[in-house]
């Protein structure tokens, strides 16, 4: 099972969240909203050989956490994988827009200076200004892009600029989700939870509620269970395989500490 999307350290028992990854042999990409919180966050579970920590300054608090920045550059040289960061045009957040914008394009700055990254990264409602720094810095690393909501013109544009996917059973609940995600490429998508913010039958998704994706991209792809849970797995390995820092699932993989 892949989560390639979720926030460990935002749960009310990490802990035992990120030792049932462990016992179940999840893959867990924990992504941080500060940078601030990374190294606690990593410190979850520094024993699981499947579970990495990602470095992120996340949109909705780039505003009052902009200071931060010196500090997710101090940290980057110790990650491979850079999350949650993005853009957020959501009228509540749009205010802040500038810092928004500020926040994005330093990162993705850093990593194109630092020979790029593993990005999973947030564009609700702004695809579009997500696509052109993106364009405009094509040595930024693998852009993932979570829980992607754009138009269908955005998803083919992304499509052209090499960007990957991340998809959980909350996007696919409902038409537009599903719709989008019928039109990624099979080979360039991975599994996510986005827990707990993701909601499922009026609870908090759980790393492990990725699964569930599984059998919603079978239908779409009009193949077994079986044939797609090896599809993502292939695309596991294959995005490992592109990360030189990076090992593949059953081999050891340690946090980023």
């Amino acid at each position: 099972m892949i989560d390639f999307h979720c926030h460990l350290d935002l749960y009310p028992d990490p802990h035992s969240v990120a030792r049932e990854c462990a016992a179940r042999g999840l893959y867990v990409l924990s992504v941080t909203t500060t940078p601030s919180a990374w190294a606690g966050t990593a410190a979850l579970a520094p024993e699981a050989a499947r579970i990495r920590t990602a470095l992120g300054l996340h949109p909705q608090i780039a505003h009052e956490r902009k200071g931060e920045l010196p500090l997710f550059d101090r940290l980057l040289p110790k990650v491979r994988y850079v999350g949650e960061f993005g853009l957020d045009g959501d009228p509540e957040y749009k205010r802040h827009w500038q810092d928004q914008v500020l926040v994005f394009t330093h990162i993705i700055d850093s990593c194109t200076r630092s020979n790029g990254r593993i990005l999973s990264i947030h564009s609700r409602r702004a695809a579009k200004p997500v696509l052109d720094v993106l364009e405009a810095h094509p040595g930024a690393g693998t852009a993932i892009l979570h829980w992607f909501s754009g138009t269908q013109r955005e998803l083919a544009r992304a499509i052209n600029l090499d960007c990957w996917f991340s998809v959980g059973p909350a996007m696919l609940a409902g038409d537009k989700g599903r719709a989008l995600a019928a039109k990624m490429p099979r080979d360039r998508i991975l599994t996510e939870s986005d827990g707990p913010f993701a909601q499922l039958e009026g609870r908090a998704a759980l790393p492990w509620d990725s699964e569930r994706a599984v059998a919603i991209l079978a239908s779409l792809w009009a193949e077994p269970e079986t044939a797609a849970r090896e599809q993502l797995i292939a695309n596991l390995r294959r995005l490992g395989s592109a990360d030189s820092a990076a090992r593949l699932p059953g081999t050891p993989i340690h946090s980023c500490r």
